[in-house]
């Protein structure tokens, strides 16, 4: 299974010269955890940073930053991971691991911005996929043990 076939396709975007502000309340009212930070070329969007509920609290919130006073630009996540659609389940769990992220932006092989894929997208995904191996296991069993009663 691919990335693009599991990702969120509805992502909410800003530029990096909004401010933090700006990103909270569009957080808050598409009821988002992030928002991708997206350079625009060609009519198209370009990620080239994140920003997540955690970085606004943990970051500027704790710290007593003004919000209206900084900008995206200031706040994001500059080393940026991002996903083809095209990537493997498996390695893309194996990557966000490896760099200690929980989300990534999804692009197509254009480099443009196409969804967002999560640890819980892949939660769901190896959830669905455990629960169909229990199943598979209990429905031999049970098919040994009704051969066997024979």
């Amino acid at each position: 299974m691919k990335v693009g076939d599991v990702c969120t396709r509805r992502v909410i975007i800003i530029e990096k010269n909004e401010t933090v502000q700006e990103a909270a309340k569009l957080m808050r009212q598409h009821h988002v955890g992030d928002v991708v930070v997206v350079e625009r070329h060609d009519g198209k969007n370009h990620p080239v940073g994140i920003l997540t509920d955690r970085d606004i609290v943990v970051e500027l919130l704790a710290e007593k930053v003004d919000l209206d006073a900084v900008t995206i630009g200031d706040a994001m996540s500059y080393e940026l991971l991002t996903i083809k659609e095209s990537d493997d389940l498996t390695d893309t769990l194996k990557r966000l691991s490896r760099k200690g992220v929980r989300r990534a932006p999804v692009v197509a092989e254009d480099g443009n911005l196409a969804g967002v894929v999560s640890a819980d997208d892949l939660i769901e995904v190896f959830a669905e996929l455990l629960r169909d191996l229990t199943m598979l296991i209990s429905r031999e069993q049970t098919r040994e043990q009704l051969a066997r009663s024979d």
